[in-house]
């Protein structure tokens, strides 16, 4: 067994959580981040508070990603969207939906959902049934929450998540009511078809960066300056590889 694959892999991890952990230390000496402005999470805070005034629903799809498979990243951070959203909206009188496609993920989504009802002190308007299984396969997950879309008064919808293209008929259902629909995958064929068919798409690691946008502060924002430092890291060992081989020093 080659063991060298896997020292690396620990090595990486070992590294990120090490600069995620001292990123997000609070020091006086360091300058304060200054988050690139993105407007579609702009406009989505402002959907947010227009749900709360208008009475209506919010919708988070979290996606169909296993928490223990190789996509639980997007499925972590459909969570962290979940639980941040369901603070912001807890002043609503219709508490949010949660729907995915995996069994494991809704359970989790209630516990999110429960978190956040407990730090703003409305445990009373918590409702496990609001975080819902839809459907274990891609086209079952589909038809289960195209429901939820259409019948349920949800007047902003969050994609984030793993998905496949099919969601984009969830893109064009959320369009048919005339909803706020963001949608954030890792999916490359899903963030082509989410591209041309939801109002507001983001594109690659702005997947990742969601939850320091809705959540200014602490760990979020240490997890993008370490990854900011990731990427560099990654950079440098192309260039200097490919100098290395120019020279004759390497083969590749």
């Amino acid at each position: 067994m080659n063991l060298s694959p896997l020292i690396l892999g620990l090595t990486i991890i070992v590294v990120a959580a090490g600069l995620m952990f001292i990123f997000s230390l609070p020091s006086r000496s360091r300058p304060r981040i200054t988050l690139r402005p993105l407007p579609a999470l702009q406009r989505l805070r402002r959907a947010i508070g227009l749900t709360v005034e208008n009475g209506t629903r919010l919708h988070v799809s979290i996606g169909k990603a296993s928490i223990v498979g190789p996509n639980n990243a997007s499925a972590l951070i459909g969570l962290s969207t979940l639980e941040r959203v369901s603070v912001l909206s807890s002043a609503a009188d219709r508490s949010p939906v949660a729907t995915s496609g995996d069994g494991s993920l809704a359970i989790l989504s209630q516990g999110a959902m429960r978190a956040a009802f407990r730090s703003t002190n409305n445990l009373e308007q918590y409702e496990p049934r609001q975080a819902r299984l839809t459907g274990p396969t891609p086209f079952s997950y589909i038809a289960g929450t195209l429901p939820v879309i259409t019948d349920e008064r949800v007047s902003t919808h969050i994609l984030v998540g793993n998905f496949g293209p099919e969601a984009a008929l969830l893109a064009e259902a959320a369009e048919s009511q005339g909803a706020f629909f963001l949608a954030a995958t890792d999916s490359i064929p899903a963030q082509a078809a989410l591209y041309a068919t939801a109002g507001e798409p983001l594109i690659g690691e702005e997947l990742f960066a969601l939850p320091a946008y809705l959540q200014p502060g602490g760990i979020h924002q240490g997890g993008l300056r370490a990854q900011d430092v990731l990427r560099w890291i990654v950079i440098a060992t192309l260039v200097i590889g490919g100098l290395l081989a120019l020279l004759g020093v390497v083969i590749l």
